[in-house]
């Protein structure tokens, strides 16, 4: 009898588990449209080039959109913003038509990617980028030609995003992105 007991037991709990598991699931991305507005900037995301970042939380039911990778990444590190995050994701490059026309809906998992900082390539705000890719390999073809580190998200320097950097305008990489 306690065999069994002890075996329903678990049994529940494995399938508890792999219910929580399911809940936990990051949300899908949303598709960037005409009403997408900067967090810090206040402006259209489509008006600048580059990569870039929407943040899905818990508490709302529309993304957070920025107007770079950058933005997106400088939220998570930030203090007084909420963390209650459930999907960080940020413009697939590699799949990206253009740098002046990154995609609306070619997103990769911003924890998964593969970031290149301290490149060329700056942000539609005229400020460096932290360029992402879905795979490492288009991440470090993009770093031959433009300059710059390949680093995971978790290894995107603090100082990198945060600091204040100066902008001159915004450089587009010379044609297409690699």
């Amino acid at each position: 009898m306690r065999v069994r007991l002890t075996v329903a037991l678990l049994a529940g709990l494995l399938l508890l588990g792999a219910c929580q598991r399911e809940a936990e699931a990051p949300p899908p991305p949303f598709a960037m449209t005409e009403e997408a507005m900067g967090r810090y900037c206040g402006m259209n995301i489509l008006e600048h080039a580059g990569p870039k970042g929407q943040i899905i939380l818990a508490t709302y039911d529309e993304p957070i959109w920025f107007s770079s990778a950058r933005d997106a990444i400088a939220f998570t590190m930030l203090p007084e913003e909420p963390k209650d995050i459930r999907a960080i994701y940020v413009s697939d490059m590699a799949r990206a038509p253009s740098w002046n026309k990154p995609g609306a809906d070619n997103w990769v998992d911003a924890r998964q990617a593969f970031f290149v900082i301290d490149s060329d390539a700056k942000s539609g705000m005229g400020t460096a980028e932290a360029v992402p890719f879905s795979t490492e390999a288009a991440a470090v073809a993009f770093a031959k030609g433009h300059g710059g580190t390949t680093v995971r998200f978790d290894a995107v320097p603090r100082g990198y995003i945060l600091e204040q950097q100066a902008g001159g305008g915004a450089q587009t990489p010379s044609g297409e992105v690699d």
